[in-house]
């Protein structure tokens, strides 16, 4: 009986072994990988970096600053694949196997980073989205309008921003009367520092004019709808 339970064990350490192992491919087999359905692309790089070009559907936290990757690693699914790269493949390396360590099932790095994807002649995306910023001035003829209005500060690439998605499709179909003035959180940095908002997604309510609620981060409809007085 000893002997059995020694083996199985063994064998469940073992798996438990390979599944920490680092995985690493190159830039063909990593474009391929992330053709998948709800593929999950995790960029470890900085807000500037990433601005200047990204993979398909990546999302952002900069591994540089632990309290920004902290928050927004939590909101990927331990259970799914996650596509990590960097600039060169250090960052990228160092964030995977925080996140091996710490109950990521699988997490697959790009080899050499967005060096290698480029050397491979692969396109980015967002290279030639830049956009003018939304205006202090826009933003308060926006937000001072008559009724409620929620201010969302998020971006597509922030993580917990990405998973606000449902319920705030839910509160705006319930709630239609209630005007929403998106702030990019990856380039309207004027209105953002204007209006205090240091971390995404930041929502701000308003009520004919004046700012009556604010909070940081996710949370569930009934929440939200209690922040605004619904």
């Amino acid at each position: 009986m000893g002997r059995v339970f020694l083996a199985i064990l063994l064998m469940l350490t073992g798996i438990t072994v390979m599944a920490q192992e680092r995985q690493e491919v190159d830039a063909a087999e990593f474009e391929k990988d992330i053709q998948q359905p709800d593929a999950q692309v995790f960029d470890v790089r900085t807000a500037g970096e990433f601005s200047t070009g990204h993979l398909p559907h990546a999302l952002q936290a900069d591994y540089t600053k632990k309290e920004e990757f902290m928050d927004r690693v939590q909101y990927l699914d331990k259970k799914k694949t996650v596509y990590i790269y960097c600039l060169s493949g250090g960052r990228s390396t160092a964030a995977a196997k925080w996140m091996r360590e710490h109950g990521f099932t699988e997490v697959v790095e790009l080899d050499g980073g967005i060096n290698a994807w480029k050397r491979a002649g692969k396109q980015l995306e967002g290279v030639a989205e830049k956009k003018p910023q939304l205006t202090i001035a826009d933003y308060n003829n926006a937000v001072h309008a008559k009724g409620m209005v929620l201010t969302d500060v998020g971006a597509a690439w922030c993580p917990p921003c990405k998973q606000m998605e449902p319920v705030l499709e839910k509160f705006f179909q319930k709630h239609p009367q209630v005007k929403r003035v998106l702030v990019d959180g990856g380039n309207d940095q004027d209105v953002m520092k204007s209006v205090d908002a240091t971390k995404l997604p930041t929502f701000i309510f308003y009520k004919d004019g004046k700012e009556i609620a604010r909070k940081q981060g996710v949370m569930e409809l009934a929440e939200l709808e209690k922040l605004a007085g619904l």
